[in-house]
């Protein structure tokens, strides 16, 4: 039997998103969002004017998304197992930490993956089930979510496409499919300070997405978070040890970086809590780190100096505003956004203590940064070591 997709799934809309912060003046993304799944439906050009697309569109979908509460569950058939989850944006860093852990603690895990030159083989060697899928194309997500009780959403669109085709239409599309599935219960991974900074196209995109969830009437969890610990590697630790060259900010900024594994082990508990549910929980590590502070850290450990080259916010700032006049580099000049974040003197923190409690975490389970920096500097300085010594061996059999 052909599956129909619920009529919502072919909506078009546009989004909009107005701030009401007394301090900054009423701000409409420049956004939108268009999916055509029936073939009744006309295609409206990219270029055509907002007022013709307004015509077209039988309705809009906001922040509010009142839409996508529409979606009808079918009558109930065979129940799902509640350890049957989806995870998506599996193989990100994140991801393949969450699919771990679920796996170690009994869960069957799916994960939807895009089709791919180089397929996920690692999460199949590990046990989970993969699944070819592509959010920004919406007709092929319902499939994989049947038989699905849980989806955990770690995806974020690569570098090199719009963010919107994924951090957003992607995330409508994939919200009101699980609606229409009666999905029951949604993880969704966000970041902290989003509804605070609408000029970052991401952290829009992610504050709108928390509520387009929101809305929709599904079991969720939004969880925000502030930085990993594991992107700290290839962006210090790797360079100092190899002697290149390492990018800093002058930025005051202080983020309070989290191992991806505490996230994981935390999300699963928040997952069985039902005191959770429909709850907005942030993520923050120990302590909150400046770029400065991390690279003197793994100086330290590290046992060398860094080759750092500081790039003035100013400067970022400056870049950002040059790429805007060329059309080609509007994603360049969107994720240089971003940067604007670090000039003012914000810290990419939050309080714990409650959501320890909430969760029955102790805090001292939480690995800090310079626990987790030093494992990472004592296993690559042996394992460097033994290589060596392996090396000299081979000059004397030679």
């Amino acid at each position: 039997m052909a599956l129909r997709l619920p009529t919502q799934l072919a909506t078009r809309g546009t989004f909009h998103h107005h701030h009401n912060n007394n301090s900054k003046s009423t701000m409409t993304a420049a956004l939108s969002w268009r999916r055509t799944l029936s073939p009744d439906t006309p295609l409206i050009h990219s270029s055509t004017s907002l007022t013709t697309k307004k015509s077209y569109v039988q309705q809009m979908v906001t922040c509010s998304a009142s839409g996508s509460t529409q979606a009808v569950n079918l009558a109930p058939g065979t129940p799902v197992r509640p350890t049957s989850i989806l995870v998506v944006g599996s193989t990100g860093t994140l991801g393949r930490q969450i699919v771990r852990r679920a796996l170690d603690e009994g869960y069957d895990v799916r994960c939807l993956v895009r089709p791919r030159p180089a397929p996920a083989d690692f999460l199949r060697d590990w046990g989970a089930t993969v699944v070819n899928a592509d959010l920004s194309k919406p007709e092929t997500i319902p499939a994989t979510l049947v038989g699905i009780h849980t989806i955990i959403d770690c995806a974020t669109g690569r570098p090199e496409e719009p963010i919107k085709t994924v951090d957003w239409e992607g995330k409508v599309a994939l919200i009101q499919c699980a609606k229409a599935m009666g999905i029951q219960k949604y993880v969704f991974f966000s970041i902290h300070n989003c509804d605070k900074h609408p000029e970052v196209p991401l952290m829009e995109i992610k504050y709108c997405t928390e509520k387009f969830l929101q809305d929709s009437g599904l079991p969720h969890i939004t969880i925000r978070l502030c930085g990993f610990m594991q992107g700290l590697i290839g962006q210090y630790a790797v360079p100092i040890l190899e002697e290149k060259s390492v990018w800093g900010t002058d930025a005051p900024t202080r983020i309070a970086y989290m191992d991806t594994q505490d996230i994981a082990r935390l999300t699963f508990i928040a997952l069985r809590n039902e005191k959770v549910n429909g709850k907005l929980l942030t993520f923050a590590g120990p302590r909150a780190w400046t770029t400065q502070e991390v690279i003197a850290l793994c100086e330290r450990l590290a046992g060398q100096d860094a080759n750092v080259t500081t790039v003035p916010v100013t400067v970022l700032r400056f870049t950002r505003q040059l790429t805007r006049f060329f059309e080609w580099t509007n994603d360049v000049a969107d994720r240089l956004a971003f940067s604007e974040v670090l000039t003012s003197d914000t810290v990419f923190s939050a309080p714990m203590t409650e959501t320890y409690d909430l969760l029955g975490v102790d805090a001292k389970d939480i690995v800090s940064l310079e626990k987790y920096l030093q494992d990472y500097f004592t296993n690559i300085l042996k394992k460097l070591k033994d290589i060596k010594a392996q090396s000299k061996q081979t000059d004397i059999i030679f």
